[in-house]
């Protein structure tokens, strides 16, 4: 059985047990969070498509971690002008696992 979610404005195809990163919910560590923004669930034989969001599905999750993302790079510059600027930013993410789907 596995669904699609919606948070943070992206969207993730989870099954149970799986480990995935969002962006950042106000959950502490070690606390359940339950998300509604299920898309579509199917549990292999049966197909159910929200529109759009699927009615009384819901996806438990427990907060693993709460940490920050990889370093990226912002370079602008304009050439024979001058300009340079560099700027850095680091994501604020949670870390998931995925403990139940009820669809």
């Amino acid at each position: 059985m596995y669904a699609v979610i919606k948070t943070g404005g992206k969207q993730y195809r989870v099954a149970k047990d799986d480990i995935i990163e969002v962006e950042m919910l106000d959950t502490p560590k070690d606390g359940s969070v339950t998300l509604d923004d299920v898309l579509m669930v199917c549990d292999g034989a049966t197909l159910k498509v929200g529109a759009p969001t699927v009615s009384g599905a819901k996806v438990s999750a427990t907060v693993l971690d709460q940490k920050k993302g990889d370093k990226i790079i912002v370079f602008k510059k304009k050439r024979r002008q001058n300009y340079r600027r560099k700027n850095g930013h680091r994501q604020n993410l949670t870390v998931l696992k995925i403990t139940d789907i009820k669809g």
